[in-house]
């Protein structure tokens, strides 16, 4: 009998990941065989383990078949679902974007690539989600994927529901990020005038930082609406 038909999990020490056989993975997805054998050829799973003969798969690649299907049921291709797996196996973990500790003032979201698909419709598409990973909007951590700002993840949804193409909304997000670099650069200088400083200044000037900008940007749409016609 091959090996990806035998339906028998071997003994598992307590408290080690659960792994399936490709029969018992396909059961536990709700799908044939044939179709797994389908999906791992088109090099949408990731490959699994192999203790000799024997491939066995875990609860990642349980994952990512709910995801196939879910993104199957909102009409994505499967060629546009292979571009985003492969996007995603190749992001960064949200360990490396978020650095050596937590942000102050941003949550973090954890979404399923279904949840994206919903946030952003057609516009998720695999080239988009490249761009927003490469960007550090997204990150990954093990099946999950982690939006570094709830704030940012919501004002562009937002955009995009406006009518907003999602690759113009993430150049001007990456445009933001320069004058947001610039500014923070700005701030920094100017509590440098009195001396040296520590991380605790900055957290310090952070709010007065933030409101000193949200006036400004105020008042330049402020100026904006009194051009229009």
């Amino acid at each position: 009998m091959a090996e990806d038909d035998d339906k028998g999990g071997g003994p598992r020490e307590p408290n080690t990941p659960r792994e399936y056989r490709m029969a018992e993975l396909a059961t536990l997805a709700g799908l044939p065989v044939r179709t797994l054998r389908f999906y791992r050829e088109r090099k949408l799973l990731p490959p699994p383990r192999r203790e000799g003969r024997i491939a066995w798969y875990d609860d990642t690649h349980l994952a990512r078949l709910r995801t196939i299907s879910a993104l199957l049921d909102r009409g994505h291709t499967l060629s546009g679902i292979a571009e985003l797996a492969e996007a995603f196996d190749h992001g960064r973990e949200v360990g490396d974007l978020l650095g050596l500790g937590e942000p102050t003032e941003e949550t973090p979201v954890r979404l399923t690539p279904e949840a994206l698909a919903d946030a952003f419709g057609a516009e998720a598409t695999a080239e988009n989600l490249a761009t927003a990973l490469d960007l550090g909007y997204l990150g990954t951590d093990g099946v999950d994927i982690v939006h570094i700002s709830r704030r940012l993840l919501e004002g562009s949804a937002a955009l995009v529901r406006e009518g907003v193409p999602l690759a113009e909304v993430l150049r001007a997000g990456r445009t933001l990020r320069d004058h947001a670099e610039a500014l923070a650069d700005l701030f920094t200088t100017l509590l440098a005038t009195t001396g040296p400083h520590t991380p605790e200044d900055i957290r310090r000037l952070r709010p007065l930082a933030r409101s000193m900008v949200q006036a400004e940007l105020s008042l330049a749409l402020d100026r904006r609406l009194n051009q229009e016609p």
